[in-house]
């Protein structure tokens, strides 16, 4: 593999080439500025992380080095304006975009057997006027399992599966958890919520703060979240324990008919948490429904599509910004070095297959 300390006219030319392929060009350049704003030269590196990843799930050449196993998808985010009470971006003013997506399943290993009990990602880049863009990451969890940048990294190794058992070695988990009171507390949150049935029925958060800013120039802390809309369909059902069991029930339900979900936004009392994502804000703080997402197509990763989309969430819309969370700083960096690698490998097919879908 070529070294991720290549010179700088190489990886100009590496951004440059991919620029016509999903608009990545502004959010690689973007990511790989941002990790001055939280690494220092005693401390981790986005090459770091993209080794840990490898080190635990194996090297997966082409394909992301977490959430490395998923499913494009196509559709549009319909704004009821509401969200312009807190935010002048204008992805809420009236009116409908398109949106590209990308349901998931963490971890770095694309053709991992589906589990429920794995956490579900949905990644949207929303196109607004004037080639202006937004691109959030979300899971179906109700908080973050860490604080900090060093911390997801240590539970990395921690949670590794042992091959004797294919779960983590208790006493290096338990040890991991002494240290760590705040993920300790955020899986108790989280084993109390169970996941529901598959893709189509997740709500899906992005547990992180940001910083909106309306036209009159106020300011607000909010996370925001997909919740499922009630469906004429029947509920999405799995068969059987195949390996793609979850994508299959959803590119079943989508061929049925469109999934939609309400975005959500919550709106942070100046007392509650920004800095720290394993930290839930009380459940009756004001939510704004600012408008449906409506996922209308599912399609095979292939070139030109959500495949070669970097859901960096520091790709942020005028009137949307980081918050003093370090997490996005920390993962818009790394999701570049991860894009920067698997951009320059040869990518075999997914897993998981739509029906007359190019590979």
């Amino acid at each position: 593999m070529e070294s991720d300390d290549a010179p700088e006219l190489n990886r100009r030319r590496t951004l440059l080439g991919l620029a016509a392929v999903g608009g990545v060009l502004a959010a690689g350049v973007g990511g790989l500025a941002q990790a001055t704003g939280w690494l220092r030269p005693d401390a981790l590196t986005p090459a770091d992380f993209a080794d840990r990843f490898e080190q635990v799930s194996g090297r997966h050449e082409g394909f992301r080095r977490n959430h490395a196993k998923g499913l494009a998808a196509t559709g549009t985010f319909t704004s009821t304006g509401a969200g312009v009470q807190v935010c002048k971006a204008a992805v809420f003013k009236p009116g409908t975009v398109p949106v590209v997506g990308r349901f998931s399943l963490s971890g770095g290993l694309p053709d991992q057997p589906d589990k429920l009990d794995t956490v579900r990602g949905l990644g949207l880049m929303f196109r607004l006027p004037d080639g202006e863009q937004w691109r959030t990451a979300m899971v179906n969890l109700p908080v973050f399992t860490d604080s900090t940048p060093q911390g997801f990294f240590e539970r990395m190794l921690a949670s590794r599966p042992q091959v004797q058992t294919g779960k983590p070695d208790p006493e290096v988990m338990a040890a991991f958890l002494a240290g760590h009171p705040e993920t300790a507390a955020a899986m108790k949150i989280i084993k109390a919520a169970p996941p529901s049935a598959g893709f189509a029925d997740s709500t899906y958060r992005s547990l992180n703060a940001f910083r909106a800013t309306n036209g009159q120039g106020e300011t607000t802390a909010i996370r925001w979240a997909a919740v499922p809309l009630a469906s004429d369909q029947p509920a999405e059902q799995t068969h059987g324990n195949g390996a793609n069991v979850l994508f299959d029930a959803l590119i079943d339900t989508i061929e049925r008919g469109p999934v939609s979900w309400k975005l959500i936004l919550t709106l942070a009392d100046p007392a509650d948490p920004t800095h720290d994502a394993t930290l839930p804000w009380p459940a009756n703080r004001p939510t704004i429904d600012a408008g449906t997402i409506t996922i209308d197509a599912v399609q095979t990763e292939a070139p030109g599509n959500a495949r070669d989309i970097n859901f960096d969430p520091l790709v942020l819309p005028a009137g949307l910004a980081a918050s003093d969370d370090p997490l996005p700083s920390a993962r818009s960096a790394v999701y570049a070095r991860s894009f920067n690698r698997r951009a320059r490998e040869p990518k075999p097919p997914s897993a998981v297959v739509v029906p007359g879908g190019a590979q």
